[in-house]
């Protein structure tokens, strides 16, 4: 009854709109690349300097010299550019990117995200979702609605670590689309067969149902 990660990223795909300039973050929202309507203009950006990507390569279009912020293997579009990170995140934190598309390991009510570590777990470094969250227009989560051990993702409030506080936006799991507002987290969107019932039961925090997503 659940969407796949495929279908997932396809309706994040939806969230885009013409001229955007977008982020992926690492992980799944990388697969998004794959499901951008074919009718608008969006130009992908990388934190470590890369504007313009396309999908993922196919195996005899494989160059290892273009990488992702995840050290995958990419395409580029007509009229790509590569460059420093150091301008790559003037971009960014100069307010330049309309969308990021990130994963998280929970996210608060209050639209809070802790995406970045597990404490106890080693970690490279945080990354650039800090200022990721902190200087772009929208932020957009992708993750599955909970924990391998069952646990809610979404909740009252986050107990990890946090990347930003009041920063997420929307949040499309494998169980339906929620947005975060001012009274907390309100369904838009159930996947098919999906309740209800067992959004409630999967969800720490409080939930609303909007018309669209009412039986």
């Amino acid at each position: 009854m659940a969407w796949t990660r495929q279908q997932m990223a396809a309706r994040a795909g939806k969230e885009m709109q013409d001229g955007y300039y977008v982020n992926l973050g690492i992980g799944m929202p990388t697969l998004v690349a794959n499901y951008i309507p074919e009718e608008i203009n969006v130009t992908l950006q990388s934190e470590n300097g890369l504007l313009g990507m396309g999908p993922y390569p196919r195996a005899d279009e494989v160059d290892a010299d273009l990488i992702n912020a995840g050290k995958e293997t990419v395409t580029f579009v007509p009229g790509a550019s590569t460059f420093s990170s150091a301008d790559s995140f003037a971009m960014i934190r100069g307010g330049h990117i309309d969308l990021a598309i990130l994963g998280a390991m929970q996210v608060s009510e209050q639209g809070d995200l802790a995406n970045w570590m597990i404490p106890g777990k080693r970690v490279k470094g945080m990354g650039g979702a800090m200022d990721l969250v902190s200087g772009v227009r929208r932020v957009l989560v992708l993750m599955e609605h909970t924990a391998q051990d069952g646990s809610a993702k979404l909740l009252r409030n986050c107990t990890l670590p946090l990347t930003g506080t009041g920063v997420v936006h929307r949040v499309i799991t494998d169980l339906c689309v929620l947005d975060v507002t001012p009274s907390g987290f309100e369904v838009v969107e159930l996947a098919d067969g999906v309740t209800p019932q067992q959004i409630e039961q999967r969800t720490e925090a409080t939930v609303r149902f909007g018309s669209a997503a009412k039986p």
